[in-house]
């Protein structure tokens, strides 16, 4: 559908040359990121994609930059992505969370530039998030504060980066735009509905506390009145202080805490090591970076609902 420039810019050009003429080749074709009948989207990772997919739907191509299985906070951005993304319609992605999507989206001189960090209140969070858990010193080496991307995991704020792109599409395609007002009102009830089932969910719970890999839950646990204990801080590929394990493993005694919750798309041998020593279970809380077989669902809803009852079973839902 790009009608602006069909022939590849300058910046395209260089980055597919880089590769060889197959992917200057592979632009050009209907399963490239740009150049199809469709208003052509690119997407950082999966919860962007798929909000491009519910909204956009038949009138939308879209084109995820992440691949399953693939952790997005170490996405190095190649030179055939960047050609795709000079090419497409829009792009939807969310700052703070890729650095090399973030630097590639403003190199581009591509027209609809969608920040989902923009499109709701990013806040900082650390290793504790939301409630109070038992208490414990900050030691060198543990995060105090950030600021925290993955607001996707509160289907509130989910609700308002769909509100946000929706409004985004209707200005960028006008022609569709009564369909992506109506796919977006479907998906934000969709939303709002998820949202009642966590409320309700852990509405009355044995404790509060849960610990995770990395703190990708933040958002989640404020919501729902929960206290999030992430083994390491918002990079998941950081690892714990000596220090950090023994105060994790005092307040699981001091707050009831049962389970040691670990992810799909990184190792969960920190968060095993930590749940033996301690006596407690593991059990999988997926952040829905990406949808992989090894994910407990097909797609973000059904994810979030085994999400729910793995906290509900976790934390003694009553």
């Amino acid at each position: 559908m790009n009608v602006r420039r069909r022939l590849i810019s300058g910046t395209a050009v260089a980055a597919a040359t880089a590769l060889g003429l197959g992917a200057l080749s592979a632009c050009s074709s209907s399963s490239a990121a740009g150049n199809t009948d469709k208003y052509d989207v690119v997407a950082s990772f999966y919860p962007m994609a798929f909000l491009a997919e519910r909204i956009g739907g038949d009138h939308v191509h879209v084109t995820s930059l992440t691949q399953p299985g693939q952790e997005p906070h170490d996405l190095e951005i190649s030179a055939r992505q960047t050609a795709q993304l000079q090419e497409s319609d829009a792009v939807l992605y969310l700052k703070g969370l890729q650095p090399s999507v973030d630097d590639a989206v403003a190199q581009s001189e591509i027209k609809t530039k969608i920040d989902a960090a923009s499109l709701t209140t990013l806040e900082e969070h650390g290793n504790e998030v939301g409630g109070h858990a038992a208490a414990h010193d900050t030691h060198e080496g543990e995060e105090t504060g950030g600021k925290d991307p993955h607001v996707w995991l509160d289907p509130v704020r989910y609700a308002q980066l769909a509100e946000g792109v929706g409004k985004a599409f209707e200005k960028g395609d006008p022609d569709h735009a009564a369909d992506y007002r109506k796919n977006t009102a479907a998906l934000v009830k969709q939303l709002d509905e998820l949202n009642t089932r966590f409320e309700d969910g852990l509405a009355h719970t044995r404790t509060k506390v849960f610990i995770t890999t990395h703190a990708a839950f933040g958002y989640l646990a404020e919501r729902y009145g929960l206290t999030e204990e992430a083994i390491n801080g918002l990079d998941p590929e950081s690892e714990p202080s000596a220090a950090r394990v023994k105060d994790l493993e005092t307040m699981a005694k001091a707050d009831g805490v049962t389970t040691v919750f670990y992810e799909t798309l990184v190792s969960g041998r920190t968060a095993k090591t930590i749940a033996t020593d301690a006596g407690l279970k593991t059990d999988v809380l997926d952040p829905i970076e990406g949808i992989t077989k090894k994910s407990r669902g097909t797609d973000y809803f059904s994810v979030q609902e085994a999400n729910l009852k793995s906290l509900q079973r976790a934390l003694g839902a009553k």
